[in-house]
Parts: C-alpha cells; sequence; structure tokens
C-alpha cells in the first residue's frame, strides 16, 4: 500500500503540472517577461505567506500541524527583503492582492484557524515546491533580471538554514507519513491539497490577464 505522502504527491499530480506550465510562468521563465511581471508575482506571493505563517506559531502546539511548523522554512522575512529591493522600501504602500490571490490567502488563512490537517495540505504544497521548483525560478530570475547569486530579489527561493533540501523533503515526507489523522481525514487532507493547487493556478491565471504577451 502507498505511503500517505505518495498519495498525496499522486493525486495532485495533474494540478501540480496544471499550475507549473501555467502561461505566464512559462513567460516569465522564458524571459519574455519584464521584472515588473515577477515583482507583481512576489508581491502576490507575501499574501499567501503571510496566511500561512501568521497563524503558524499559534499552530506550533497542535498534535496535527504542529510537528510542521519549522521555523528554517519561514519564508516572510526573505519575501520583505525582496520586495524591498524590487519596489523600493515604501513597497507596503502599494501592496495590493489580486482576487484570485485574496481567496486563496483566505483559505490558506480559515485552515490554519480552523483545521489543522487543511494547514498541512497548503503548507506541504508551497514550501515542498519552493525547495524543489522554486530553485528553478531563482536560477532564471537571476539570469534574467541580473540579481546577485541568491541575493536581493531572489532570497524568497534561498532557505539558508536548510543546508541538505534532498534530505529535509526526505524527512517532510516522513513526517507526512506519519501524521496524526484517520484514513477520512487523509482523504480530505488531499482533496485540500487540490484545492491549493487550484487556488495557485487561478493566481497564474490573473497574472498571465494582467501581463499579457502582446501578439
Amino acid at each position: 500500500m502507498d505511503s500517505f505522502s505518495t498519495l498525496l504527491r499522486t493525486a495532485s499530480h495533474e494540478q501540480h503540472v496544471e499550475a507549473e506550465t501555467s502561461t505566464f510562468m512559462s513567460d516569465l521563465l522564458g524571459g519574455r517577461l519584464g521584472v515588473a511581471a515577477y515583482a507583481r508575482y512576489t508581491e502576490q506571493l507575501w499574501f499567501v505567506y503571510e496566511a500561512l505563517e501568521g497563524g503558524a506559531r499559534r499552530l506550533a502546539s497542535d498534535p496535527v500541524a504542529g510537528p510542521f511548523i519549522r521555523g528554517e522554512l519561514f519564508r516572510l522575512p526573505a519575501l520583505e527583503r525582496d520586495l524591498e529591493h524590487l519596489r523600493g522600501p515604501g513597497w507596503r504602500d502599494s501592496l495590493s492582492a489580486l482576487p484570485a490571490t485574496r481567496a486563496y490567502a483566505d483559505r490558506v488563512r480559515e485552515c490554519a484557524e480552523r483545521w489543522p490537517g487543511g494547514y498541512i495540505a497548503h503548507h506541504y504544497t508551497r514550501y515542498l515546491g519552493d525547495l524543489s521548483g522554486g530553485q528553478i525560478i531563482r536560477d532564471k530570475a537571476e539570469r534574467t533580471w541580473g540579481f546577485a547569486k541568491k541575493g536581493d530579489g531572489v532570497r524568497f527561493y534561498v532557505f539558508e538554514e536548510i543546508p541538505n533540501p534532498a534530505a529535509f523533503k526526505r524527512a517532510y515526507r516522513e513526517l507526512l507519513d506519519t501524521v496524526n489523522a484517520d484514513e477520512l481525514e487523509r482523504q480530505r487532507i488531499i482533496a485540500e491539497c487540490k484545492r491549493a493547487f487550484a487556488l495557485n493556478t487561478a493566481v497564474f491565471r490573473a497574472l498571465g490577464e494582467e501581463f499579457p504577451l502582446s501578439a
């Protein structure tokens, strides 16, 4: 029988591919969009991580979500340094969430407040994605817009406190396999994982509409 982490990965595979191959992401990584599109994307991430990490400390003692709350994963301070670099010291004044981003952040916050199992689904899709595909984005961003390697502008993708991402991801999956949840709850977490990818894809779609490639 497949482990829970394997079930999570395979169940959300289709949505994962859809998110990764969105037109906006393809255009951004292909160097067909300017740095303004990258900055706008980074800005949207801030809202999602503010929801994800805002309630994290409160969940630290939760029997279900608690084991997943790891300070070395937190991205908000790095995101804020990136935004200051991309938008200037007054970046907070111009911060605005797309409706799709607001819906995503609201759902993350709702799970953080009411449903630890659902919170894990969002935690998993975000952080393991950042540790994996996020590194491709960092590399492309450094080359496309000339950011310093692992410096301001791409700090979000740099996990300084995780020297061995492969080992960390392995340990994380082992944590998933022993999650304090019965079979029904695990199925609900898998469904929420799919929802997380769908919410993320909706943000990409909205960004694609805001930054269309001129025909």
